[in-house]
């Protein structure tokens, strides 16, 4: 899961745009659901996450690193699609527990902040105080009730692919129920029993920091040389509750076209959920994203992959 700054909706109503100027007659006599009203859908859920003590406008900023950031179209994109400003945290102050943006007009009180910067960077006073994209004090006023944040702070946890291994026993002990859908069979390298299996398997596992994304940081054994896996064997080895181990999954494939013909390449799908004061918003469509290379496995746009438009169907 990716809770703290989840990117890649901009691609998935880009996609759909190209498609339907490309093939108009596809959308006219099939039953397509729109992804296009995103926008709409994420501006009405922060509008339902209003703070305690909320101005009568409601007022509702993007938070981004700034235009050297790899997903700063798509912050823009976002921003002007709700009609929201973009921020950087050089525009926004704290005063006295209130957070303030400045404008041309003097300053203007912050309700809610859709935070597109990691935990560690959001308040250099509570966090990291070698920041310079944060708001010094902004925790402080969020504690308060004065702004709110989202995603929250330290909804990052469910990024932690360590935390993914408790899912079954989360869900049993929140929920009283059997989880529907089982993990695939994970390994904890920060256990000795899992780390020597591990370590024995390396050739048949695909290994990954419990912090990574990207695709960085990462082993597929079956794919590795002798030199690869002895090296990443020493990582392992050196700081084990870092990593954690799964069978090598073949992953669904689609075709491609190569320039002279189709061929398979490997995808993963990443469907987005809003989740508000009192609504679950699954958006009808996805980010499926596929390997361009022969044979890969790693579908990351860090890595070279593409994406391609998903249809969900109107019953």
């Amino acid at each position: 899961d990716n809770c703290r700054t989840p990117s890649g909706v901009s691609y998935m109503i880009e996609n759909r745009e190209i498609m339907m100027r490309m093939f108009p007659e596809l959308f006219q006599s099939l039953k397509i659901e729109p992804v296009e009203n995103y926008p709409e859908i994420l501006l009405n859920t922060l509008k339902s996450l209003t703070p305690k003590n909320c101005s009568k406008k409601r007022n509702i900023v993007i938070l981004t690193p700034g235009p050297l950031n790899s997903a700063y179209y798509e912050h823009s994109f976002l921003a002007d699609m709700m009609g929201v400003e973009l921020v950087q945290g050089s525009d926004l102050y704290v005063d006295q527990g209130i957070t303030y943006m400045k404008t041309t007009r003097g300053r203007e009180k912050v309700d809610i902040i859709y935070r597109r910067i990691d935990d560690n960077f959001i308040d250099p006073i509570t966090f990291d105080r070698n920041s310079c994209i944060g708001v010094p004090g902004l925790f402080d006023s969020y504690k308060s009730g004065n702004v709110n944040i989202c995603s929250a702070p330290g909804s990052g946890i469910a990024d932690d692919k360590a935390i993914y291994t408790y899912m079954p026993e989360i869900i049993k002990f929140y929920l009283g129920e059997e989880p529907i859908l089982e993990n695939i069979k994970t390994w904890r390298c920060g256990e000795k029993k899992d780390l020597e299996y591990v370590v024995k398997n390396l050739k048949n596992l695909v290994v990954k920091e419990v912090h990574g994304s990207g695709g960085y940081g990462m082993l597929i054994g079956s794919h590795a040389t002798n030199k690869q896996i002895s090296h990443f064997k020493t990582k392992i080895k050196n700081n084990p509750s870092n990593y954690i181990a799964q069978p090598i999954i073949s992953l669904s494939s689609v075709p491609i076209f190569n320039k002279k013909s189709l061929s398979p390449r490997h995808v993963d799908l990443r469907p987005f959920c809003l989740v508000g004061s009192n609504s679950v918003n699954l958006v009808n469509g996805a980010l499926t994203r596929v390997a361009l290379k022969e044979g890969s496995l790693v579908v990351n746009s860090s890595q070279g992959g593409g994406v391609k438009d998903t249809w969900v169907m109107t019953e």
